[in-house]
């Protein structure tokens, strides 16, 4: 695997996402997935699963050095003086001093931008993570918060697949030198079905799965976190560093998206997501 050079950090190219893991379930697949070589884990308080990731790094023989751990700040804690209790909980909850990666979860307009950064940098002076980001901001937020940062962006985490084209956001965070960590990047398993990925992973010997994380983590500056119940296709999902798509193959899926900007119903109405 290859780590992405984003901000001050190297992130491993894959991660682990823990989205929608909760409890037991949560503890046993992150154990699974650095017991099958992932080194870069991804939570959030509101997937209220901080102490079951927490608890598997802990439990795991892989050492704390060696994971780059990532969480993110809730909607409701962006107030200055709440963001850093906030960080401070989670950080209980987790059993670490420090994160590698704090982001925050989704654009808000209130309170202003400017009271959330100073609060973020705020946290990263404290020690308590090494790296600040964002996730699910559009370009021009994403550069304003950039220019608010007091150390660089490390990434943008943000739905990327084969049919969400995302060339505005992703020239806009290498812009100011961040990364794109993609959510939902197998777009909820519809890759699936889809005819031309699945005569380019029947050419290359592997699964539409492993095409489609392979397409992502072979652009520059693009790292993939998906996220699996599955001990059987968390292994297949990190199979994918043994191929190369040809320039042909990436063009393939390239031109599958539909240049629509859409990144779900999420969005504070405030904002306006990119074009394409």
């Amino acid at each position: 695997m290859h780590d992405v050079k984003s901000g001050d950090v190297a992130i491993p190219a894959l991660g682990f996402g823990t989205w929608q893991l909760e409890g037991d379930v949560a503890k046993r697949m992150t154990e699974a997935a650095l017991e099958i070589g992932y080194r870069h884990i991804d939570t959030a308080q509101i997937y209220k699963n901080e102490r079951e990731v927490g608890a598997a790094i802990a439990a795991s023989k892989v050492a704390r050095k060696d994971i780059f751990l990532t969480t993110k700040v809730w909607v409701d804690r962006f107030a200055k003086g709440d963001l850093q209790a906030s960080v401070e909980e989670s950080l209980e909850r987790l059993g670490v001093e420090q994160v590698d990666l704090l982001l925050l979860h989704w654009p808000k307009a209130v309170p202003a931008l400017e009271e959330t950064m100073e609060a973020l940098n705020d946290v990263q002076a404290k020690g308590w993570t090494r790296a600040i980001g964002l996730s699910n901001f559009p370009s021009d937020q994403l550069q304003k918060a950039a220019a608010l940062a007091a150390t660089p962006i490390a990434t943008n985490q943000v739905e990327y697949h084969p049919y969400l084209a995302q060339k505005t956001l992703l020239a806009a965070t290498q812009a100011v030198g961040a990364s794109l960590t993609a959510w939902s990047p197998l777009a909820q398993g519809k890759i699936a079905d889809d005819a031309v990925i699945g005569e380019i992973a029947k050419a290359q010997g592997k699964t539409a799965g492993q095409v489609t994380l392979r397409w992502l983590v072979q652009q520059d500056g693009v790292i993939a976190i998906p996220r699996t119940q599955k001990e059987s296709r968390a292994k297949e999902n990190f199979d994918i560093f043994d191929f190369t798509l040809t320039a042909d193959e990436m063009a393939k899926i390239h031109a599958l998206a539909a240049p629509d900007g859409r990144i779900g119903d999420w969005l504070d109405p405030a904002f306006k997501w990119d074009a394409e």
